[in-house]
């Protein structure tokens, strides 16, 4: 076996097969060498703060790739201006290597409009606030939806939700200011069902029940009836009740009549018109409580003292009286007369009180 393994055609097709080897490896790092650029590199040259227009060009005359990223918008920055550069300006790559550009956008990120249709106008504030939209003109208009929100404005336009625009947007917002008062109803018989949904809608009314003749559903049927009727008032937001056909309101006149019966109250104008008084009610007047005053102290009465009465001594006899034709009438004297002694008396005076005695009444006494 080692004498065949030294054979000179065995080791002839050995020598052979590692020159085949050995020019293989050689080539391939030689085609590498081509391919890669081996020792052939190019400085990256530095973009930053340039425009990503102008970087794109100096790139290209380079023989660099490029690409472009954008970054969170800073408004301390140009719109599209170049903000870093990888690899770092001044480095060697080789030729064709991708440079990657980080730059600033042209406005901030759009963002997506949250749905807060309908909703109370205070909550939709702040949510449309953390967002990142400003709210700028608050428009008020007449709706039975009082304080909420309607509809939101960008740049003059509806936008609905789930839509984008640029965040710290400033849009408007439209809300409901109450429903309006004593609004004439439109008259929409004759119109089709299709053509008085849009005149109810306009007139800021609602469409109420809907009744086909026939059964069906055909948006293309004749209102012959509704109910209120065409020139009453009502508050915004009442529904309108409508009656369809296919035939005209002329040849449902029995039908109108019917239903006048039953949705049209009629007015008895021969009776003379009620009078009503108003009444006003008075609410009772609150006073407050008197402060009791305190009553005066009683004062002491100091009894006055008795007047003494004195009578003089009378003296009893039988006299006879004088026959005359005429009597005489005593006379009063100021003092009592003793005709027995001569003397008169007279009574004496309280010292206690200022009140003078009475004087006792003088009798005239004839002694035979």
């Amino acid at each position: 076996m080692l004498k065949s393994l030294f054979n000179w055609k065995v080791l002839l097709n050995l020598v052979i097969a590692i020159g085949v080897f050995v020019g293989l490896v050689w080539l391939t790092f030689r085609w590498l060498e081509y391919h890669t650029n081996h020792g052939q590199e190019i400085p990256v040259p530095n973009v930053v703060n340039k425009s990503v227009h102008d970087a794109i060009k100096i790139l290209d005359d380079t023989g660099l790739e490029y690409e472009v990223d954008s970054a969170n918008y800073d408004p301390k920055y140009r719109p599209f201006q170049v903000l870093r550069v990888d690899p770092v300006p001044g480095s060697h790559v080789k030729d064709g290597r991708t440079v990657h550009l980080r730059v600033n956008p042209r406005t901030w990120a759009p963002i997506v409009v949250p749905d807060v249709i309908n909703k109370y106008s205070g909550l939709a504030f702040q949510r449309l606030d953390q967002v990142g939209l400003k709210i700028g003109d608050t428009i008020y208009e007449p709706s039975i939806q009082k304080d909420a929100l309607l509809r939101i404005l960008y740049k003059g336009n509806a936008v609905n939700p789930g839509t984008r625009i640029p965040r710290f947007s400033i849009i408007d917002v439209v809300v409901g200011s109450g429903p309006m008062r004593n609004i004439s109803i439109p008259n929409v018989v004759g119109l089709s069902v299709k053509e008085a949904r849009a005149v109810i809608t306009k007139s800021m009314f609602e469409v109420g029940l809907v009744e086909h003749e026939d059964g069906s559903n055909e948006e293309s049927d004749i209102i012959y009836y509704q109910d209120p009727a065409a020139g009453d008032v009502r508050d915004q937001g009442m529904q309108i009740d409508l009656w369809a056909s296919k035939r005209t309101p002329a040849e449902l006149r029995a039908k109108i009549e019917q239903l006048n019966s039953i949705y049209r109250m009629k007015v008895d104008t021969s009776l003379p018109p009620v009078h009503y008084e108003e009444v006003v009610r008075t609410e009772p007047s609150y006073e407050p409580p008197a402060v009791p005053v305190p009553a005066p102290a009683p004062k002491k009465e100091i009894p006055k003292p008795a007047a003494v009465k004195t009578e003089a001594p009378k003296t009893q006899t039988t006299a006879t009286k004088p026959v005359n034709s005429g009597t005489e009438k005593p006379k009063a004297s100021t003092g009592n007369s003793n005709p027995a002694t001569g003397s008169t008396h007279k009574p004496a005076a309280s010292a206690t009180t200022k009140e003078p005695a009475e004087k006792p009444k003088a009798k005239k006494v004839v002694v035979e």
